[in-house]
């Protein structure tokens, strides 16, 4: 009995964590004016974040071993952290993204985490 309580309270402090990591993404990304650009599946000025999280998705798909795997959403995770932090072009069109040097990196580790999260 006390198994099988452990194991439901597991499983729902998991799922809560990751509905808390969903809400605190979109939260941030509201806060910090990212939706003013990237719809969540649409394209506004720069790409829709599903799009954006298909495409590296396709990226990690060629990668087997799961330490591998995890380091290369690490490395994505912080690339991508970076890109938004700095601004960049090229990726997505000619339309430059702007440098948000505002936003707190664990702010912006927290909505990269949740944009990669879209399906």
């Amino acid at each position: 009995m006390k198994t099988a309580f452990t194991l439901i309270a597991t499983a729902f402090l998991t799922l809560s964590a990751n509905v808390y990591a969903d809400n605190a993404g979109l939260s941030l990304a509201q806060k910090n004016a990212c939706m003013s650009c990237h719809g969540v599946d649409k394209k506004i000025v720069g790409p829709g974040y599903t799009d954006v999280a298909a495409k590296y998705r396709a990226e990690l798909a060629g990668v087997k071993k799961p330490a591998d795997k995890k380091a290369a959403e690490l490395a994505i995770e912080n690339k991508l952290v970076d890109k938004v932090k700095k601004g960049g072009a090229g990726a997505w069109g000619t339309i430059p993204m702007p440098p948000n040097p505002q936003v707190a990196d664990a702010d912006l580790h927290t909505i990269v985490k949740w944009v990669l999260s879209l399906k």
